[in-house]
């Protein structure tokens, strides 16, 4: 069981890469050293995804305020000079 790999040998063995991760779950992607990127299966990736959306009932039952996902944000209103009556 792995977890980490390096960025040459994923793409070398991606579909060993693939089955690892949906045998063992998420499995993370180094370059140069450093965590660069995961690949979940996709069940995990649609529950995080859910996570991260509330619902409409989660909205509304909030303590705090929610609106500003709920309006979009405004844009900057360009005025027209006034028109000259004379």
């Amino acid at each position: 069981m792995r977890d980490t790999w390096q960025i040459q040998e994923a793409k070398a063995r991606f579909s060993a890469f693939l089955e690892t991760a949906l045998r063992h779950g998420p499995q993370v992607v180094t370059k140069r050293g450093v965590e660069t990127a995961v690949l979940v299966p996709i069940d995990h990736w649609r529950r995080l995804e859910k996570m991260a959306k509330p619902t409409l009932k989660e909205l509304l039952l909030a303590p705090e305020a929610r609106t500003d996902r709920l309006v979009p944000p405004r844009r900057e209103i360009r005025q027209r000079p006034a028109p000259d009556f004379e």
